[in-house]
């Protein structure tokens, strides 16, 4: 169960669900040889993608970058549309932020893979205006179950933790897309004369 803090300040200790617990015989997570180089710009996976797609005008709009070993960074700017209570980014919104910086690590693992549980502590209110500092990190792998976790902080990469989260990821094939996602998307996706862009689109977590 993740332990939410009253008034904004930060947790003794979170205790997860066991779901979020590698198994004793979970290995390292091995950063892919044709994964991108820290520092590049890892982009979005699909331009109508909630999180990281820059044809959503209300979307997040992530920007995400590779890092050391099986990391990312990523920026997240809470714009009005954003809110929740007035002048304060939504909680939803903020766990969007953090799902999609644990999905773009499997650009560094080369797999596809879902979400399949998330837990979130929200620490410290997010005013509208500020910038969220995210870094995810990968740290096991047991079968098709990838475990990771995520931080959000504000003012900076070292900044006070506003959100956090810890997270287990399932990979999949690209039949879990094509089955169940609407089809008129399947299909203007799969018409994409761009190549790397059509596969792109089912590679990582939407």
């Amino acid at each position: 169960m993740s332990t939410v803090p009253s008034g904004g300040k930060t947790p003794r200790s979170v205790v997860r669900s066991p779901a979020l617990t590698p198994p004793a015989d979970a290995i390292a997570p091995v950063r892919h040889p044709q994964a991108p180089a820290p520092g590049e710009p890892i982009g979005s996976h699909y331009a109508h993608c909630f999180g990281c797609g820059d044809e959503q005008p209300h979307g997040l709009l992530l920007q995400s970058r590779a890092g050391e070993g099986v990391t990312i960074t990523a920026e997240f700017t809470v714009r009005p549309a954003h809110q929740g209570a007035p002048g304060l980014a939504h909680g939803g919104v903020l766990a969007t932020a953090l799902d999609e910086s644990l999905g773009a690590l499997q650009w560094l693992l080369r797999v596809i893979a879902v979400t399949g549980k998330l837990e979130t502590d929200f620490v410290r209110p997010v005013p509208v205006g500020t910038v969220l500092f995210l870094t995810a990190e990968a740290t096991a792998v047991s079968g098709r179950k990838i475990f990771c976790s995520a931080t959000g902080r504000l003012g900076g990469p070292d900044g006070p933790v506003a959100v956090r989260a810890g997270a287990l990821f399932v990979e999949v094939k690209v039949d879990h897309f094509v089955d169940n996602g609407r089809q008129e998307e399947i299909r203007a996706a799969m018409a994409d004369p761009d190549q790397v862009r059509r596969a792109r689109a089912f590679e990582v977590n939407p």
